[in-house]
């Protein structure tokens, strides 16, 4: 459960019967709300907080963390822009504290499959814990082994690969040995250097189309009565999300027709030969 103040503040409880959620405001009985409706108004001493089951965008942000989390803005972008659907199969590496596994996996069903790979075993076992605590209990669709992607996989005709960690241009051979043909991958990086390298990979792989790259920002808007403005504080870069589709086998990407800017690649500066220009003789008044 929810719980909110006239402030905004919010925290979120896990309901138990006989037990108390203390606040420097009060004390409050988790039996006032068991079994009772969302939407409630409670009185903890004399403020009153709005009680509701959390959204996800609202548990992500309030859980316990190992690692940085996917902020529900890019969640959502990686969701729709890969296309994750129900009962698709979804490789997922780099799961940290578990908030992009629990939008894959809301969004591939209980028919779905997600299969996610962590190096560490402590991120691991926080992100177990945070998606059975928002299921409820462990998730049928959702396995997380502890490895590396490089070594760990060998899965096969797999719809979607969603990579968030430093360097996924070193796993793009082993993505594409597990992507179906019209697969897609999405990578989450944080730097213009890993963007780079990431999107320079797989051009140079030659089995992905050519990748699209973006960033999303959000900004909210006060609106009270005619007084409507932009708000103070936005949430702006948090990370570059590139997307890539699987090429069938043999078959090699069209030739870009862009022209890249000069120096993009590194090329050394060619000298120009012609003369150099003079200015003119301007004689100087006494």
């Amino acid at each position: 459960m929810q719980l909110t103040d006239p402030k905004g503040r919010m925290h979120t409880i896990t309901l138990e019967p006989g037990k108390q959620f203390h606040t420097h405001k009060g004390i409050l009985e988790h039996d006032t709300l068991l079994g009772g409706p969302e939407g409630v108004v409670v009185a903890i001493g004399v403020t009153q907080y709005l009680a509701l089951r959390p959204l996800l965008s609202d548990y992500v942000l309030s859980m316990p963390r190992g690692a940085q989390v996917v902020y529900p803005k890019d969640a959502g972008q990686v969701v729709q822009m890969a296309d994750i659907f129900a009962g698709a199969h979804v490789v997922e590496a780099g799961v940290g504290s578990g908030a992009l596994s629990m939008s894959l996996l809301r969004a591939v069903g209980e028919t779905g499959r997600l299969s996610s790979y962590e190096r560490r075993q402590d991120f691991a076992d926080i992100a177990r814990a945070n998606v059975e605590r928002y299921f409820g209990s462990p998730h049928p669709a959702w396995t997380i082994t502890v490895g590396d992607l490089q070594e760990a996989l060998n899965e096969t005709d797999v719809d979607r690969v969603v990579l968030d960690m430093l360097a996924p241009w070193e796993c793009l051979e082993a993505v594409a040995r597990a992507l179906r043909p019209g697969g897609v991958l999405c990578c989450y990086v944080a730097t213009t250097t890993q963007l780079s390298r990431t999107v320079e990979g797989m051009r140079d792989s030659g089995v992905f189309t050519e990748p699209q790259s973006w960033e999303s920002m959000v900004r909210g808007w006060h609106v009270e009565g005619l007084a409507v403005r932009p708000e103070h504080r936005m949430v702006g870069h948090t990370g570059f999300l590139v997307t890539t589709r699987r090429l069938a086998e043999g078959v090699e990407p069209p030739v870009r027709r862009r022209r890249p800017s000069k120096g993009a690649y590194g090329e050394p500066a060619v000298e120009s030969t012609a003369a150099p220009k003079t200015e003119p003789f301007r004689p100087q008044l006494p």
